[in-house]
């Protein structure tokens, strides 16, 4: 049987509890920048799709595009 220390055990779940009210802070804070975009004329989808790509690493990214392209080519969406 594993030996639990219920002080440990409590300082887990609250650390593991701040940073969950601190992410859905982020993730409010994140949602109202995109808000503000649209309302700006942003197209949010795209920027989405933007901000998603910068993540990648560049040789990545190329390959992803690459790819696209291949597939948009086949379905003859050039």
């Amino acid at each position: 049987m594993v030996s639990v220390s219920s002080d440990h055990l409590r300082q887990f779940s609250e650390r593991i509890e701040t940073l969950e009210a601190e992410k859905a802070e982020v993730a409010r804070q994140i949602r109202d920048v995109y808000a503000e975009a649209k309302a700006t004329g942003y197209d949010t989808r795209t920027m989405r799709t933007v901000i998603r790509l910068r993540q990648m690493e560049t040789g990545r990214r190329r390959e992803a595009e690459a790819l696209l392209e291949t597939y948009k080519s086949a379905l003859g969406l050039d």
